[in-house]
């Protein structure tokens, strides 16, 4: 493909989330080329619940983000519904913001130019090959590029997974995520997380006086009631709280935003030789409301380990052995923990029983979110 012996980059990062971005920045600081490679071009929107962990805000400031020039909304209060509307209410210990995919990864993104991360936007990687000790990249533009090391963070579930013959990939997932923006009158501090039959929704604050109203759902559940629109009013609407989102928000998208096959089944975090990070690697179940949080810190284990190559005498085995080791400590458990709990919701009769149990025992609740969200690093 490419027959110079040097390769093009010392790292090409696949995938511009908050995975992407994060290890980016991380390595631009650290004196490492990296190139960037996005489908799509900032800021554009994701199908994601928008509310991020504190743990997440000393790391943020040590790549130079300050997230508070963005005015996110501070959240530190849960509540919790059972589809009849029964609900528990309880205080986040860590504490969150709430802040849109649009307004954060451009905000990252317009930062990682400056510290001189090479971007290649609106293109795809449609295939990536190991030999001879580097990386030959084929993209979507006819360019072949060469790398030393790649950082996959291109999300949930992309072409690329099937290039590479990923387990994942060849079963085919029932989940669908809808999101929304809105303009509603609720608690700027709360973020809610809704439960009715096959699926929650969480709504919470971001920034500009408006809120994200995300949902999960099956695809048997929408294919039962034709469309969107039918399936919400059929379903969702059986939740009052549900009801008077629908009735009473102000809906600022004119299409919600859709996602089809998404994935929570174990993933591996190498790769055909390539580091995961982020969903690519592994994805919590957004009932556990920590995937923005678990994305960043994915893409600071990469970019650690990544340098670490870089600096110690370039042992690829090691690397992979190293970084694997470091992702499964850090979120193997809690990525079970979140299939685990995701059985729990979506039944009406045992999300119900589930809600009641829990508001009984305050001390539960806050053991399970400690076990889904980490610490401050």
């Amino acid at each position: 493909m490419h027959k110079s012996n040097t390769p093009d980059w010392p790292v090409i990062v696949v995938g511009g989330g908050l995975a992407g971005l994060t290890s980016a920045l991380f390595l631009a600081q650290q004196g490492i080329q990296v190139l960037l490679i996005e489908k799509k071009a900032y800021p554009f929107h994701r199908v994601c619940g928008e509310y991020v962990s504190n743990e997440v805000l000393p790391y943020l400031r040590s790549l130079g983000a300050d997230i508070s020039q963005l005015q996110p909304a501070r959240i530190n209060r849960f509540q919790l519904t059972a589809p009849s509307g029964y609900s528990l209410e309880t205080n986040l210990d860590l504490g969150g913001f709430g802040i849109s995919r649009f307004t954060l990864d451009n905000y990252l993104h317009q930062l990682a130019e400056k510290k001189g991360v090479t971007f290649n936007l609106n293109t795809a990687v449609q295939d990536v090959v190991f030999r001879d000790d580097r990386f030959m990249l084929k993209l979507s533009n006819g360019q072949e590029l060469t790398a030393t090391i790649v950082l996959g963070a291109y999300g949930k579930r992309a072409t690329l997974d099937r290039q590479l013959d990923r387990r994942f990939f060849a079963k085919r997932s029932p989940y669908i995520g809808v999101k929304y923006h809105v303009k509603h009158d609720q608690p700027k501090d709360v973020i809610s997380l809704h439960n009715f039959k096959d699926g929650y929704a969480g709504i919470s604050a971001v920034e500009n006086d408006t809120y994200c109203f995300c949902y999960l759902t099956t695809r048997q559940n929408l294919k039962q009631h034709g469309t969107i629109a039918a399936m919400e009013q059929a379903v969702l609407y059986q939740n009052p709280h549900l009801h008077r989102v629908f009735t009473e928000a102000e809906f600022l998208y004119a299409q919600p935003e859709v996602i089809n096959e998404i994935s929570f089944a174990t993933k591996t975090c190498t790769e055909n030789h390539m580091l995961m990070c982020g969903d690519a690697a592994g994805m919590i179940t957004p009932l556990c409301g920590n995937g923005m949080a678990m994305a960043i810190h994915a893409g600071k284990l990469a970019a650690e380990h990544t340098t670490l190559y870089f600096k110690n005498g370039r042992n690829r085995q090691q690397l992979e052995a190293n970084y694997s080791h470091a992702w499964k400590k850090q979120f193997a458990n809690r990525l079970q923990l979140g299939r685990t709990i995701q059985h729990l919701f979506g039944h009406p009769v045992l999300s119900e029983v589930t809600v009641k149990t829990l508001k009984h025992l305050p001390s539960a609740v806050q053991l399970l979110m400690r076990q889904t969200h980490g610490a401050p690093f």
